[in-house]
């Protein structure tokens, strides 16, 4: 049997684990962020939700563009170090070790390492409370070569505070 909770938060879980890579005029920097997914499928949306206060916020309500990039499990620490660490006093792209992708139809990189890319335009931010959602349109995909002939990467999930990896069930 169910037990009535206090609503804390939405406590839709598990999330898709998301690196998502920004720039403005002479910034970059990549934020950690289990709060998003796909939003429509024809044309293409996806939406994020992230904290006024982020870092990144700022450089993707400015340009107008993110790249959305989904890592490996193998990923982790990088992923935990994008997450806790801001881009206001790190250079997340040369600590981690990320190498940047060219991106085709935005200014902002892709993460080489990073097996799925997809460069966004912002097509709408709403302002929810704790986060805006934004919401974009995907106009380029990029996906690993080695990906298209094998089964695809263990993935990573966020579950009230902890990473969690995704079983491949193909």
């Amino acid at each position: 049997m169910k037990k009535l909770q206090e609503i804390k938060n939405s406590a839709l879980y598990p999330n898709p684990v998301m690196l998502v890579s920004a720039a403005y005029e002479d910034k970059e920097s990549i934020i950690t962020l289990a709060w998003g997914g796909t939003s429509s499928s024809n044309p293409p949306y996806v939406s994020i939700a992230i904290r006024k206060s982020r870092f990144s916020y700022d450089l993707i309500k400015n340009s107008e563009e993110f790249v959305l990039n989904i890592p490996t499990a193998s990923m982790l620490e990088q992923v935990e170090f994008c997450g806790t660490k801001s881009g206001r006093e790190h250079d997340k792209w040369k600590e981690c070790n990320f190498t940047k992708g060219e991106s085709e139809n935005i200014n902002a990189p892709y993460i080489e390492e990073c097996p799925v890319s997809l460069e966004c335009k912002v097509y709408q931010i709403i302002e929810l409370g704790s986060h805006d959602l934004f919401i974009g349109e995907v106009v380029a995909f990029h996906l690993d070569e080695k990906w298209k002939e094998e089964s695809f990467p263990d993935m990573l999930t966020y579950t009230r505070g902890k990473y969690k990896t995704c079983v491949d069930i193909e």
